[in-house]
């Protein structure tokens, strides 16, 4: 009698944790854990596992570095994840990455890139996976200290991408980004990953914008990013140059000290009056990972007006895509001729350059940029006694691709790019 009440009870928990194998969708909605020790809580899909987090009506709530772990396996290919979040009441904005294991739990890998709150408005994310099964997942908070995060939804999907979703061979493997206003919906021009064996060609997305990082030059290697009318607003210039904490374990963190006394600014990619919206957007924009040592005058001149011009650009109805990058070593600063900085930490380049796609305000932006768009490169030398006008270092998108080894624009179709890629912009509209 005990051998079959045992059987039995074996039986019935293997039932009520058989792995899925189609899809997962949890909400949250069963379950209770009303304090923030680590602890098992036990909802609809499965039991999860919970560290400085706890559940909050329809939703788990997760603080400091907390995480929301799976301790049961999917079967199935994991096609895509899907998460719903946002912040906690007033709280201020924290970032939120997924990490894997194939191997019930025993070691974990990271998957996609780095996702931030903004605001308590709740957002949808999905992550491309494509992960075959047994697998698990882990949200892990890395990002806004203790402040917290609200995960109102999870799901796994293993079903094919859509063919929107699968549209551009160029996209990152891991992350959709082929939507209107996306950050980068132009393409990937190194085919940048989360791989961290690839650390000079690292994705980061930062939400406000999006880079590849390179561990070895300690700046990025290109930045894109989307302006529109919903980019400005009130909020001041934060001027809070910092380490990004958040770069993987081992790197080193460029610090706002290691520019000092360089002769040389800390220039940014994505410019700090790109994204006025909100506190968070234009905080974001002053992570070291955002910077490279830039001539001043290049800084705060050359650059300046062109990146005023693109903001002029949207407030007269137009909207902007910018990828920016640079490239080389050795540039000339207040101080002179340098090929690095911080103590070698810091590759100076030589070349700063960027591209700007300028299109009407409107919907399906991909579709309506063709071989009349206005389309324009510029690659100027990073050096102090450049003159202010950018149009003297006009080129063409062919010629960026060819200093740097980059397919830029790579998302437009063959014959757009056959022609924007080689007009030189001349001006006008």
């Amino acid at each position: 009698m005990i051998r079959t009440f045992l059987l039995l009870s074996v039986l019935t928990l293997s039932a009520w944790h058989k792995p899925q194998t189609d899809e997962l969708r949890e909400d949250f909605g069963k379950g209770s854990k009303t304090a923030y020790a680590p602890g098992a809580v036990t909802f609809s899909s499965g039991t999860w596992y919970l560290a400085d987090a706890l559940t909050d009506k329809n939703a788990v709530r997760i603080r400091n570095n907390g995480r929301l772990s799976m301790t049961f396996d999917f079967n199935g290919e994991a096609r895509t994840l899907e998460v719903s979040y946002a912040a906690y009441g007033t709280d201020e904005n924290s970032g939120f990455q997924v990490w894997y294991s194939t191997d019930q739990g025993k070691s974990y890998r990271q998957t996609g890139t780095l996702r931030s709150t903004q605001g308590s408005t709740k957002r949808s994310t999905t992550f491309s996976t494509n992960i075959k099964g047994p697998v698990r997942f882990e949200l892990r908070k890395v990002s806004g200290g203790k402040n917290r995060i609200l995960i109102s939804k999870f799901a796994i999907n293993a079903h094919a991408q859509t063919s929107a979703q699968a549209s551009s061979s160029t996209l990152p493997l891991k992350g959709n980004y082929n939507y209107d206003n996306s950050n980068l919906l132009l393409g990937n021009p190194s085919h940048a990953n989360t791989d961290l064996n690839t650390p000079d060609n690292y994705l980061i997305d930062r939400s406000y914008y999006i880079s590849s990082y390179n561990k070895s030059r300690g700046c990025p290697n290109w930045v894109s990013w989307h302006i529109g009318k919903n980019d400005f607003g009130s909020a001041d210039r934060q001027n809070d140059f910092r380490a990004d904490a958040t770069l993987p374990a081992g790197w080193y963190h460029v610090d706002d000290t290691d520019y000092k006394n360089s002769g040389f600014d800390k220039g940014h990619n994505c410019p700090s009056a790109d994204r006025t919206s909100t506190t968070a957007a234009n905080s974001a924009t002053f992570l070291m990972d955002n910077m490279m040592p830039q001539a001043p005058n290049n800084n705060q001149k050359t650059w300046e007006h062109l990146e005023a011009y693109c903001r002029d650009q949207v407030k007269a109805g137009m909207e902007v895509y910018v990828i920016a990058g640079s490239y080389g070593s050795g540039g000339y600063g207040r101080n002179g001729y340098f090929k690095t900085i911080a103590g070698g930490k810091v590759t100076v380049p030589s070349n700063i350059w960027k591209v700007v796609v300028i299109i009407p305000e409107g919907d399906h932006d991909l579709q309506r940029i063709n071989t009349k768009t206005r389309v324009i490169a510029v690659n100027t030398p990073n050096d102090n006694i450049i003159t202010p006008n950018w149009m003297n270092y006009t080129c063409t998108v062919r010629d960026i691709e060819k200093a740097t080894g980059y397919d830029l624009l790579s998302a437009l179709p063959k014959p757009v790019q056959d022609v924007v890629e080689t007009v030189k912009f001349k001006g006008g509209n």
